[in-house]
């Protein structure tokens, strides 16, 4: 069992976990903001896999640079761990080392065939007021709490801005924070513990804390 839990990251996107390192993880991530969003990043890696063939992924292991160009492509923390499983389980993991690097490699090259669409959100909502302003949010449910994929326009153009959800007990969690852009127009992702369904609404809010726009979850 892991004393670490920031060391788990890899793992878990890989489902590679024993049940005690899976609690630990879980109840982690919980309080732990940049595991929440590095996760939001991660968590499309196996899908990537998946995409790629085992014969193709294992040719691309070998391309010129040897594995360190690969490696470099690679967030570290879920190589590291895809490093260590492989010395315990040469056979099993070699094929997938090598996709997990070739499909990292297509991201950056922008190679479209291999690259997996993203599921359709679980829920939407949108905000427009009388001077224009805009605001769209995603909802996604993930097995950690809910990933937020915020567009909007005509927003402050001045200072910093945040995203906060509220839950029906009370609650409130930040969920990600920007600088205001000159053009007033922002697209960010942000990430909650709260789960989707306990979700009772979203504000917008500016520099000084005071709400710019607020969408109630029914």
């Amino acid at each position: 069992m892991s004393t670490n839990p920031h060391h788990l990251l890899g793992a878990y996107v890989l489902g590679g976990l024993d049940a005690a390192d899976l609690d630990l993880f879980d109840a982690h991530l919980q309080d732990c903001a940049g595991c929440r969003k590095e996760l939001a990043v991660l968590e499309k890696v196996p899908m990537l896999l998946d995409s790629l063939p085992v014969p193709d992924a294992v040719a691309l292991t070998s391309v010129p640079g040897g594995s360190e160009a690969n490696e470099a492509s690679v967030p570290a923390r879920l190589f590291d761990e895809l490093a260590h499983r492989r010395r315990t389980l040469r056979r099993r993991w070699a094929a997938l080392a090598g996709a997990l690097a070739a499909a990292c490699l297509a991201v950056g090259l922008a190679v479209g065939p291999l690259l997996v669409r993203a599921p359709p959100p679980d829920a939407t909502y949108s905000l427009a007021s009388g001077g224009g302003l805009q605001v769209n949010i995603d909802m996604a449910r993930k097995t950690w709490g809910t990933e937020l994929a915020v567009s909007g326009s005509s927003l402050p153009a001045e200072g910093t801005l945040s995203l906060w959800v509220r839950d029906r007990a009370g609650g409130e969690d930040r969920a990600c924070a920007w600088t205001a852009t000159p053009s007033g127009k922002v697209k960010v992702t942000g990430a909650t513990p709260i789960q989707l369904g306990s979700i009772s609404s979203v504000e917008l809010r500016d520099g000084a804390q005071h709400a710019v726009a607020v969408i109630t979850v029914p």
